[in-house]
């Protein structure tokens, strides 16, 4: 399993939403939940959120098929 960490500015860039948005989405339950590395400091599982990127294709496609 990948355990690469990264941060909020390359979650951005690979989602191609907004902090705000990100935080909104964590807090409905709808993205993944950054993880507390320090005190200062969170991250985010680059498996975690390339696997939300999927289920948004997967759900293109399942929308593109009905």
């Amino acid at each position: 399993m990948n355990n690469q960490i990264i941060k909020l500015p390359d979650v951005v860039k690979l989602s191609s939403l907004s902090s705000a948005s990100i935080y909104r989405l964590i807090k409905k339950g709808e993205f993944p939940k950054q993880i507390k590395l320090s005190e200062r400091s969170s991250g985010w599982l680059l498996s975690e959120v390339e696997q939300w990127l999927d289920s948004k294709v997967s759900a293109r496609e399942v929308n593109n098929e009905a």
